[in-house]
């Protein structure tokens, strides 16, 4: 099978995830796509994640009903620190009758370079890249653009949800019904994510 592979801290999982996952499925011609939930970037220590088991169980609802997502906790078995080219081996290592491949937004491509290892990368897997605002003049100088593995997805939905502001409009009793999925927000309140 071929799957997509869209790899997120998800805290929390929004609709704009959603909509991408599910655009990818269907322009890609994917089989699968799956929701990794990543672990705490060492490089980013100082953002407050909520615990894995909490991120992974909200992935969880989320895909519920789609018979084509669904919720990896793959990564977070890992050893760390984790980088991505490192869980594309252990993936291929896996599961080696599937083809995995890497959906990116734009904002994420102009800085690949600067990854571990974006070389391996490339040689084994296709980079699905959906557009991010700010971010298409890169795009065009891009030396990726014409790298057969680099797939541009044009019409992917644009969708400018932040996390960050969800998180904070819920430590402040702020609505979020209209870019937070009901189950997920059910699963927030209940266990009182994001609230000092």
């Amino acid at each position: 099978m071929r799957i997509g592979c869209l790899f997120g801290t998800f805290d929390p999982p929004h609709l704009a995830h959603m909509a991408i996952a599910e655009h990818m499925l269907h322009a890609a011609d994917l089989d699968q796509v799956w929701l990794v939930v990543t672990p705490q970037n060492p490089f980013k220590q100082h953002v407050d994640l909520s615990p894995d088991e909490h991120r992974l169980a909200m992935v969880r609802l989320a895909v519920l009903g789609h018979s084509k997502l669904f919720a990896s906790g793959f990564e977070l078995d890992l050893p760390k620190p984790n980088y991505t080219a490192h869980s594309l081996q252990a993936m291929r290592m896996r599961w080696p009758e599937h083809s995995f491949d890497l959906i990116m937004g734009s904002d994420n491509l102009a800085t690949f370079h600067t990854w571990f290892d974006p070389a391996d990368i490339l040689a084994h897997h296709r980079l699905l890249v959906y557009p991010r605002s700010g971010f298409q003049r890169n795009l065009e100088q891009a030396e990726l653009r014409e790298h057969p593995h680099v797939t541009f997805i044009a019409d992917a939905p644009l969708m400018e949800l932040s996390a960050t502001s969800i998180r904070e409009d819920i430590r402040h009793w702020r609505q979020v019904d209209d870019r937070v999925l009901p189950s997920v927000l059910s699963y927030i309140r209940q266990h009182k994510l994001y609230i000092p």
